[in-house]
């Protein structure tokens, strides 16, 4: 379960692009990973960060993780939903599990990121 149209990170994230906005959420082997999730601490609305710096945590019944940005960027929407249902992230990862909107600074940062093909490989070497 690793949909083609995001691209990766080795520590778990994935990235949506759209008209130089991005999603960014956690994947589904990482959610695995963790286990059932009981909190999410996300950055608010206007937060600035560079690519590979902590923007916030996922806490489950298992252990705390820290979550990294892929790209450099402002944070311009974060899930309402995951503050009551943060449960959402094992559920649908990649959809309803969503974390952050983001307006990216330089969307050639996304070029560094892999491909599902690359992050299947990745986890499996792992």
């Amino acid at each position: 379960m690793t949909p083609e149209d995001l691209l990766y990170t080795k520590e778990h994230e994935w990235l949506r692009l759209a008209d130089g906005t991005g999603t960014i959420g956690i994947t589904d082997h990482a959610q695995k990973e963790l286990g059932e999730v009981v909190y999410v601490e996300l950055p608010k609305v206007g937060d600035t960060f560079d690519a590979g710096q902590t923007f916030g945590s996922v806490e489950s019944v298992k252990a705390v993780s820290e979550l990294f940005i892929p790209v450099s960027a402002e944070v311009v929407e974060v899930n309402p939903a995951l503050a009551d249902s943060p449960e959402k992230i094992n559920e649908d990862p990649y959809g309803q599990g969503w974390m952050i909107r983001v307006r990216l600074r330089d969307k050639n940062e996304a070029r560094g990121l892999m491909s599902a093909r690359d992050y299947e490989e990745y986890t499996k070497e792992e």
